[in-house]
């Protein structure tokens, strides 16, 4: 198919920056349909390790049309310093190029960041564990109809009036609230000048995608975060503000829904990062063994992940909301030394037993695991599925049999060509 979805199948951090950095080589665009820069995408490449938060991950590649759709929320400041940056590293990043801004896409402002600090001190040991950079009050302020698009930027007395109201609306608020009041002169400025410097690249991103679909070209979309954190879909409230499953690849591109292949990311174990619910999480010496030898800290904040056992309840749930055909196996290598578990039911508060992710109550359930062999061997210089040790094959054949969900890629290491393809 022309089109390929990759998608995060748990709460994110599944190194789909390596898989999308890998499909893209045979790519024309590469878009990004949800999120904000909250998320990071991390590429090992042959100059370094590259952190990319809204830039898509194609932008590694000559040949790709990179593409920043219309669901994500962007801070103008903070992407045009992501792309001053990735031009230091010697990347070509030319805006109406190979990087195109969709001008539907809605602005985050200094005074979502403010709202975002102040909801999570508000909510106490209630917190989500957001990063605090203003995604979800973006969000909010989309739904409620007062949001700043890209496009606003390339209009002076349209940014002005649309600030004003915003500014005269929050700072009633904001001053009771003990919040600084907003300075609508300086935002003005500041957020005039980021779209002088944008100007290229903002776009009728959605005609471009729609023309490129018709004419056949090859387009991988790719999502943030992961199935788990959707709005609707995940483990709700402890999500993000946008829609991390294939929900949103249509509506946060502009393109018509269509068939296509969509691929979910999956580490061979579980990370999540902040607050909620983590039925297989290792709270033990064992977890922070894992954290360690996964390097599993965040790549936007630095966080440490919080580790735990592959899911294979959650993993079919995500696979089946978001429509995957097939799971690409990522940082089975770390697993060496590990004992090896799978969690393939949950016990319900009420003692009975399912296979299903549930809605409620996620925090109660306790999960029914097997056990497996683990490895001793070092897989990185793996390129063959059958060169694999034989428990490590057998640990990702009962994945796919618990799963319901072929393997077809396997990442035995963070490097772009450490991976086996079966």
């Amino acid at each position: 198919m022309p089109t390929t979805c990759v998608v995060g199948i748990l709460w994110g951090d599944e190194g789909k920056g390596k898989v999308i950095d890998y499909l893209a080589a045979d790519t024309d665009f590469v878009v990004r349909f949800g999120g904000g820069h909250n998320a990071g995408h991390t590429l090992v490449l042959p100059s370094g390790k590259l952190v990319l938060h809204l830039v898509p991950s194609g932008i590694v590649h000559a040949h790709t049309v990179n593409v920043i759709g219309n669901g994500v929320v962007v801070d103008p400041i903070h992407l045009v310093g992501e792309i001053d940056k990735l031009r230091q590293r010697g990347l070509r990043v030319e805006l109406g190029q190979n990087l195109l801004l969709s001008e539907r896409a809605h602005v985050i402002l200094e005074a979502h960041r403010q709202q975002d600090h102040w909801h999570e001190q508000l909510r106490g040991s209630g917190k989500i564990g957001t990063t605090g950079r203003g995604i979800g009050p973006a969000y909010a302020d989309r739904c409620s109809r007062i949001g700043l698009r890209l496009g606003d930027l390339l209009r002076p007395e349209r940014l002005r009036s649309g600030l004003a109201a915003m500014v005269q609306q929050k700072n009633a608020w904001f001053g009771p609230s003990g919040l600084p009041p907003l300075d609508l002169e300086v935002m003005y400025r500041d957020l005039l000048a980021a779209g002088e410097k944008l100007r290229p690249g903002i776009v009728d991103a959605g005609a471009v995608l729609r023309r490129a679909h018709a004419a056949g070209q090859r387009i991988l979309i790719e999502g943030a975060q992961g199935c788990l954190l959707d709005v609707e879909q995940g483990t709700y409230p402890f999500v993000t503000s946008s829609h991390a499953s294939t929900g949103g690849a249509f509506s946060g591109t502009g393109l018509p829904p269509h068939a296509m292949r969509t691929v979910g990311i999956a580490k061979a174990y579980a990370t999540r990062v902040g607050e909620g619910p983590f039925p297989t999480e290792l709270k033990d010496e064992l977890g922070n063994r894992l954290r360690i030898a996964g390097n599993e800290f965040g790549s936007t904040t630095g966080r440490p992940r919080r580790c735990g056992w592959f899911d294979s309840v959650a993993v079919r749930y995500s696979g089946a909301v978001s429509g995957v055909t097939e799971l690409v196996l990522t940082n089975l290598d770390v697993l060496r030394g590990f004992p090896l578990r799978i969690a393939v039911a949950y016990r319900l508060p009420d003692g009975r037993t399912t296979t299903e992710l549930p809605a409620f109550d996620l925090d109660q359930c306790v999960p029914e695991y097997v056990d497996l062999p683990g490895f001793t061997e070092d897989l990185q210089q793996v390129r063959q599925f059958a060169a694999l040790p034989q428990n490590a094959q057998r640990y990702v054949q009962a994945i796919e049999q618990h799963t319901g969900l072929p393997v077809r890629t396997v990442s035995v290491g963070p490097g772009r060509d450490q991976v086996i393809v079966r």
